[in-house]
């Protein structure tokens, strides 16, 4: 039951050319960068990704994607990385852009056994209707663009089939874990994190702190170690904001 690894390259070493990896985090916050960096090592290429987004330039999934190592990424938004936007619009990467509500259940339903579910988001845009670019062309031209997808009527009321997710691995960032693989995320990190966890045929975590069975209470449990393969101690990570905003004592005065 002890499923610590005793380094994060150790732990993703099986993680080859082509793996598909549904990677936890919500902009830069509960990212599992300590594994990310294991596989940028590791040199793995042609790597389909399924995350909220994809960090920014030096953080993040930035650096694989800096490197050229993602083929495919299924996202809800670009955010303020440039060369995610530059390989995108050039043709370098396939991407779909997804709903961030209609991503998150459909990584719940991966895990969860669900093939699929019916939803409002997106009926009548092209989310629904096909036609959003995947791919561009060099000249700049839509090289692949997204299939219609199947929709039916509930009570009158027309509602979109989305696919479940499941990826190969999943890679996720915890606050504390124990040996057994129950994990605790902090604040922001419970977004997407618990999902991508159930989402991947072998779930590799990280944890800030690691501790024995039977120290976290099970009513504090995130998510169940039945759903995690792997364990990784990565103490003291580096934790950024995309944008600090502070106001001046002037400021503060002015709003009262």
């Amino acid at each position: 039951m002890d499923k610590v690894f005793a380094s994060a390259a150790d732990a993703v070493a099986d993680i080859v050319d082509g793996s598909s990896l549904a990677v936890g985090g919500f902009g830069l916050c509960g990212v599992p960068s300590a594994l990310i960096d294991a596989i940028l090592a590791a040199g793995a290429r042609d790597l389909v990704t399924v995350s909220n987004n994809c960090g920014v330039d030096d953080y993040g999934l930035g650096p694989l994607l800096r490197e050229k190592r993602i083929r495919r990424t299924t996202g809800s938004y670009v955010g303020e990385n440039r060369e995610f936007a530059r390989q995108y619009l050039g043709g370098e990467l396939e991407v779909e852009l997804v709903p961030q509500g209609t991503l998150a259940e459909r990584l719940r339903a991966g895990g969860a056994g669900i093939a699929g579910f019916y939803t409002r988001a997106g009926v009548g845009t092209q989310v629904a209707d096909g036609g959003l670019p995947l791919r561009y062309g060099a000249d700049g031209s839509i090289s692949l663009a997204s299939e219609p997808k199947e929709s039916r009527l509930f009570d009158g009321v027309e509602f979109v089939l989305e696919n479940a997710i499941t990826c190969d691995f999943a890679l996720v960032h915890a606050r504390v874990g124990d040996r057994h693989g129950n994990l605790v995320y902090e604040k922001a990190a419970q977004n997407f994190n618990p999902l991508c966890a159930q989402a991947g045929r072998i779930t590799i975590a990280e944890v800030e702190e690691l501790v024995e069975p039977g120290e976290i209470d099970p009513a504090r449990v995130h998510t169940p170690g039945i759903f995690v393969q792997r364990v990784v101690v990565a103490p003291n990570p580096d934790k950024r904001i995309e944008r600090r905003t502070v106001r001046t004592n002037t400021d503060i005065e002015a709003a009262r």
